[in-house]
């Protein structure tokens, strides 16, 4: 019986330093931040184009704005930090909607352009599995992919 103890106390001990290594950090997408020119333009943009929710921007600080994006995630904008941003398309964030056609003539009529992957003017994709897809920029030049639900 003396043997056993040391041998389960062992046994228990490298089964918790085993769990504890395993790095099952379980990390989840919470949100996606852009640094932004002008925080109050970018806003008007997501909020008035997108239709996104504004949320508390719990951080409190100036020139910071938070939106829904649904199932708790997040866009932050942030003018704070003024170095400028290089982007391209391959730098974008992709949202979607059962209602593409219905967004689709919105951006029309307020005369924002869109385009394909390659870069055509107005111009929709339908990608290989049926899914309608255009490409749109926000003031500051970010990507934007939206997709439709079909």
């Amino acid at each position: 019986m003396k043997k056993i103890l040391p041998v389960l106390f062992v046994l228990m001990f490298s089964k918790m330093a085993y769990c504890q290594n395993k790095n099952d950090f379980s990390l989840k997408f919470n949100h996606v931040a852009l640094s932004v020119k002008d925080v109050d333009v970018s806003a008007a943009f997501y909020k008035n184009t997108l239709n996104l929710e504004e949320i508390t921007n719990r951080t409190k600080k100036e020139g910071i704005r938070w939106f829904s994006l649904s199932d708790g995630k997040e866009l932050h904008l942030i003018s704070t930090i003024k170095e400028p941003v290089t982007l391209n398309k391959a730098v974008h964030f992709a949202m979607s909607t059962s209602h593409f056609n219905a967004f689709l003539m919105t951006i029309q009529n307020n005369k924002i352009t869109y385009s394909d992957w390659l870069g055509q003017l107005n111009t929709v994709t339908t990608r290989a599995d049926g899914i309608k897809q255009i490409y749109i920029q926000d003031p500051d030049g970010y990507w934007i992919e939206i997709n439709g639900e079909e």
